[in-house]
């Protein structure tokens, strides 16, 4: 039968199951399109066909022995943060240019185990430094609802590549909203799940206590299947949890009845475009009308505070994690200078780019002597207070509701000029990273002809309960399912 590519990724699997097809029809049918559509989304760093190959023929082995998982066969794009073996992992960045990993990272090697097909390493912000795939040394990614615009970031590339029907599923990371707000901008669904439930072994690390792992897909079936594949416990990673994996599908098909949501209206003022509220509000008026609860007004005071504890915490964090990239142990290295200290700051000076510069600076800042108590330590201390208040909300409600993002894609170059801008596109997804718990944004309407996402916050542990949700509100409405037309004609 003929291979449509604009299908899920378990919509694939049940017909590779079938034996309706190939995973090496499906690869070829897959690479075919990316290098067709990459000349205009530039989402990838690199794309992989012999190797996606080779792993298609393997997946194909599987299938016939009737060995298949979820996600065996299925095309996957990884966010090129992640270290995969043999292959050149850059973070989007000079000073990684000709990095090529010894080893995989856990969530390489377990969607390895599951069979999956690695198509390329998608674009990024530099070292996972920006909301909108513009910081890459490798050029910006574009938006493929309006090449003139962008996916969002730091994961745009990975964002990107899916709403573009490029392929099913595609890795991404969230320290800030990197994951939740190019989905939010591209029109798909993005998970950040709980601190600790993924693996961070092998990502190149940004801000540690802050990131995690997660799926972009385009229906909350897809993302339940590739969660399971990639969490766990990791002895490589004790920030890990040892709970077990539960079986995320459980919650597929059981709609919104009895669900308690809560709505922080303190979260919907600051920045928020017109047309953004007006698609967040009627889709809390579509789960209040099937059978939901929901609150409005709820407390969380202190998270409007989250966008300055962050950008206190996290470069603080770049500052010590970016310092192993001095040019002698490996990366970029610049041996013109008179002394060590001068090739050192030479190598920096040449393999980071202006933003991850910035945060250095920022970090470095706030760390030294006389300024580590005012800045960062206070920091700290209200990091401990948004937890504590999403804590006593999730004592009453299951789901905290806001919109994903203040706007909807900028345009390229519009806000580069200015960082504080740029920030705050990150405004409404930074408390869940500050408080550790699983979020997710979902598509919920338009607004100037670009999607506008719907972001679920969930107590810790609880990411079944955004995948319901997910799923319930896509069964009652048709916003996942769009497809952009920029591209139409190109693959």
């Amino acid at each position: 039968m003929p291979i449509n590519l604009d299908v899920t990724a378990h919509e694939h699997a049940r017909h590779l199951r079938a034996g309706e097809y190939t995973a090496r029809a499906l690869a070829e049918a897959t690479m075919d399109r990316l290098e067709a559509q990459e000349p205009h989304l530039n989402a990838y760093v690199r794309l992989t066909r012999e190797d996606a190959l080779t792993q298609a023929a393997a997946a194909d082995a599987r299938l016939a022995s009737g060995d298949a998982a979820p996600l065996t066969g299925i095309p996957i794009a990884i966010k090129d943060l992640l270290s995969t073996k043999g292959v050149p992992t850059t973070a989007s960045s000079q000073m990684l240019e000709h990095f090529v990993p010894i080893v995989d990272c856990t969530v390489v090697a377990r969607l390895r185990e599951a069979g999956s097909v690695f198509v390329g390493k998608a674009n990024l912000d530099e070292f996972a430094m920006g909301s909108s795939t513009e910081h890459s040394a490798f050029g910006p990614t574009r938006n493929p609802w309006d090449l003139e615009r962008v996916p969002g970031g730091s994961s745009g590339g990975s964002a990107a590549t899916v709403a573009a029907r490029g392929v099913p599923l595609a890795t991404g990371t969230d320290t800030g909203g990197s994951i939740r707000q190019p989905a939010s901008l591209t029109g798909i669904l993005g998970l950040k799940p709980t601190y600790g439930r993924v693996s961070r072994f092998g990502v190149i690390a940004f801000a540690s206590s802050l990131e995690q792992v997660g799926p972009f897909a385009r229906d909350a079936e897809d993302i339940a299947n590739f969660l399971a594949a990639i969490a766990g416990h990791d002895p490589c990673d004790s920030t890990t949890s040892p709970l077990p994996v539960p079986d995320y599908t459980e919650g597929l098909g059981r709609g919104l009845e009895g669900l308690r949501v809560g709505v922080p209206d303190a979260l919907f003022a600051e920045g928020l475009e017109d047309g953004v509220r007006e698609a967040v509000e009627a889709a809390i008026e579509v789960f209040a009308a099937n059978g939901a609860s929901v609150t409005r007004g709820i407390e969380l005071p202190t998270a409007t505070a989250a966008l300055p504890v962050y950008y206190l915490i996290a470069p603080s964090e770049a500052s010590a994690n970016l310092a192993r990239y001095d040019g002698v142990k490996y990366g970029h290295s610049n041996h013109d200078g008179p002394t060590a200290t001068l090739e050192m700051a030479r190598t920096r000076d040449e393999g980071f780019g202006d933003e991850v510069k910035r945060r250095i600076m920022i970090g470095t800042y706030a760390l030294s002597a006389g300024y580590y108590d005012a800045y960062y330590l206070k920091a700290q201390k209200v990091r401990t207070l948004i937890r504590r208040e999403f804590a006593a909300a999730f004592e009453r409600y299951d789901v905290v509701l806001t919109p994903t993002a203040p706007g909807v894609a900028f345009r390229l170059g519009e806000k580069t000029a200015d960082p504080l801008a740029m920030y705050l596109n990150d405004l409404f997804t930074i408390p869940a990273n500050i408080a550790g718990i699983p979020a997710m944004s979902i598509p919920c309407g338009f607004a100037q002809g670009l999607p506008v996402g719907l972001q679920l916050m969930a107590r810790p542990f609880a990411e079944g309960t955004l995948i319901r949700a997910a799923d319930a509100y896509g069964a009652l409405t048709d916003w996942h399912l769009q497809a952009p037309s920029a591209l139409e004609g190109v693959s």
